[in-house]
């Protein structure tokens, strides 16, 4: 079973446990520095956390931004992809930001921009490069 909930930074257990998550896929598998991926935005962000037989498998975060809002963060588990999880997360994750009536964006690393290209965004400009790795500015159009 597949259960996804939102805390805030404020909850340390489930905060660590996201941050056990984003380790593990940013800065262990993708090689990603530490000092990049924990940017000083967490106490400002919403955060999701998705749990396959109450195991921590996958997280995200939102934040409000100048621009809109900001999806970021989305990390899944090497063992537990391709099992919905992610777009499990995006759902919840957009059903709590669309009520805020913003634009929602993204920065997607391009290995996943069909991942969010079936669940509603489009890309917006050309492609760059984040912490070494290609993304591309995606928006939110459902």
């Amino acid at each position: 079973m597949i259960k996804v909930e939102s805390f805030n930074f404020g909850n340390k257990i489930k905060f660590n446990e996201a941050i056990a998550i984003r380790k593990k896929v940013f800065v262990i598998e993708q090689c990603i520095d530490e000092n990049l991926e924990f940017d000083g935005h967490d106490s400002a962000s919403t955060h999701y956390i998705s749990f396959f037989e109450n195991k921590p498998v996958g997280t995200a975060r939102w934040r409000i931004t100048e621009s809109g809002i900001k999806f970021e963060r989305f990390a899944v588990l090497s063992e537990y992809r391709n099992k919905n999880i992610g777009k499990l997360i995006l759902n919840e994750a957009l059903k709590d930001a669309v009520k805020l009536n913003k634009t929602i964006y993204l920065h997607a690393q391009i290995s996943a921009v069909n991942f969010y290209l079936k669940n509603g965004f489009v890309t917006i400009g050309n492609h760059f490069f984040e912490a070494g790795i290609e993304h591309v500015k995606m928006e939110y159009k459902k």
